[in-house]
């Protein structure tokens, strides 16, 4: 018994020091020329199609008419999470010490998105915008909220501005949760919200 587990170690050991003298060598990050993809478009008119095409629902309306606008689209929501400052219609207050497991039933959810990314669609949202890493992915709905100011064209601008951010959760939701199979069935909601609605302010 003592041998075989030499040996297993020793087999160990080897598959080790082979995988060590035989690294390839390190290669430097590319140098990559963002301008070269820059183009004069209209970020809005991207962004809203490319939202659309995701899957997620997206308007723009006026910031005093928030929650008129999310009521007219979820008129049956009860334990509504709002975190946005403008919104009244939160019914249930989250912290930084709210058990996730008490989120379990929420039917909405409203929170701030930091800035869109135009060509894929995309939000990037963090734990300063939704207090509860799991909140955006466990209730039923989810509503962002985002200014239109806050739109960067790619993900190349898109990672040059949490390049310097603390080092926290943060997440780029692009439209509802959806998930599919081998034989094509398409799935929403698998692993997150069942709806994704971006109202521009």
């Amino acid at each position: 018994m003592v041998q075989n587990k030499q040996k297993e170690i020793m087999g160990r050991d080897s598959i080790l020091k082979a995988i060590k003298q035989h690294k390839p060598d390190l290669l430097p990050i590319p140098e990559i020329d963002g301008a070269r993809f820059d183009d004069d478009v209209n970020l809005l008119d991207i962004f809203k199609h490319n939202v659309a095409l995701v899957g997620g629902s997206i308007k723009e309306v006026d910031k005093a008419l928030i929650d008129i606008e999310i009521k007219k689209q979820f008129p049956h929501a009860e334990n509504i999470v709002a975190l946005n400052e403008t919104s009244t219609l939160g019914t249930i207050s989250v912290n930084k010490q709210t058990d996730p497991h008490e989120l379990a039933t929420i039917d909405l959810a409203i929170v701030n998105g930091a800035f869109g990314v135009a060509e894929n669609g995309a939000v990037w949202v963090s734990e300063k915008e939704s207090i509860v890493r799991v909140l955006p992915f466990i209730s039923n709905d989810l509503v962002i909220i985002l200014l239109k100011e806050q739109l960067v064209l790619h993900m190349l601008q898109a990672y040059h501005k949490i390049a310097t951010r603390d080092r926290n959760f943060g997440v780029f939701i692009s439209g509802p949760s959806k998930t599919a199979d081998i034989e094509q069935c398409l799935v929403i909601g698998a692993q997150g919200a069942m709806s994704l609605t971006i109202l521009l302010v």
